[in-house]
């Protein structure tokens, strides 16, 4: 199986850790800074080529890492010359866009797979399995948390600007709408609100704080928390899952009792994006790119599939769109 990477950066990076870690060759990667990229290609015995284009006649797997709004123009040549496709969250920028990848795709033949890492993490994983197996009876309330500190670009800050992006709702808090609607089942309606660019303190705001209700088809509710409001270079998340039966907990800060951080003037030590690991088992991105590795050499199923990966998208444009309108959004309407 060889393997191209579009992106360099932080999650290109990841992504390739993770392919080293199966049978497959990593061919090349596509960087639009090949200065930047030289060094990355080296380290896994690869090249670095200027475009898809050029990329696309060596490869059997196009693995798309780069900024939410170039989503839809790489998947969709992908597709077009028969590779299967790999697409870090959110799948894209639009609903739209989103189905005519998803559309693409099988008219071509070919697998798509959305990096959801979230379904990778063994805590989460662990989680939902005690769900399905009855544990706590029928999920009612589901509470969700993802706080860290807002992106940071040497260059150019695509995710704040939330055309290329979607802010906070889209690119950080779909992690958690995929996880509420793998627990909890179809979602029918979201009520969202964010305090960012009218925040009182203006530019001197710390970051994005959103908030999200998500009623499911089956009459439970999930609570959605996410901040890029926390000093680097923090990362916690949280959960609780209330059912007839009983309450999972789970929380990646319980163990340490008091923590004081602080947000520093400067900063260069810290990555560009929060890049969270799970201290249990291997790096979650590894084991998500084996598993795509698996369900490509082997047909082997993985835990999401291209249309979870499309009504996650539903679920962020919906909340989107309520914190825009200031009210509750029905899933059915985005149709």
């Amino acid at each position: 199986m060889r393997v191209g990477i579009v992106g360099t950066g932080f999650m290109g990076t990841a992504h390739a850790a993770g392919w080293s870690q199966t049978p497959a060759t990593i061919v090349g990667f596509v960087s639009r800074t090949p200065n930047r990229a030289e060094p990355l290609a080296e380290e896994f015995g690869a090249r670095v080529f200027p475009t898809l284009d050029s990329l696309l006649p060596h490869v059997d797997v196009v693995d798309i890492c780069v900024p939410t709004h170039r989503h839809y123009e790489l998947a969709m040549q992908a597709a077009a010359a028969g590779k299967h496709v790999i697409c870090e969250k959110p799948l894209a920028r639009t609903l739209e866009q989103g189905k005519e990848i998803v559309a693409a795709c099988k008219q071509a033949g070919v697998k798509l797979f959305v990096g959801h890492v979230v379904r990778f993490f063994p805590e989460f994983v662990s989680a939902r399995e005690a769900v399905l197996a009855g544990e706590i009876g029928e999920p009612a309330v589901v509470r969700l948390s993802r706080e860290t500190f807002q992106p940071k670009k040497p260059v150019e800050n695509w995710f704040l600007d939330r055309e290329k992006s979607g802010g906070i709702l889209l690119d950080l808090m779909i992690h958690d709408f995929d996880y509420a609607h793998w627990v909890a089942g179809e979602v029918t309606s979201v009520f969202a609100k964010t305090i960012s660019e009218n925040h009182p303190l203006g530019a001197a705001a710390p970051g994005d704080h959103g908030i999200a209700i998500l009623t499911h088809a089956s009459g439970a509710i999930t609570h959605v928390e996410g901040s890029w409001a926390y000093p680097a270079p923090s990362f916690r998340t949280s959960f609780e899952i209330a059912g007839s039966k009983g309450l999972l907990q789970y929380d990646s800060a319980a163990a340490t009792p008091i923590d004081v951080q602080l947000h520093a003037v400067a900063d260069t030590t810290t990555p560009d994006i929060p890049l969270p690991t799970s201290p249990l088992a291997e790096d979650p991105y590894v084991t998500e790119i084996k598993a795509f590795y698996e369900a490509i050499e082997h047909d082997a199923p993985v835990p999401g599939t291209a249309e979870d990966g499309l009504a996650a998208l539903k679920i962020a444009l919906a909340a989107l769109e309520s914190a825009q309108r200031g009210e509750p959004v029905s899933i059915s309407s985005l149709e």
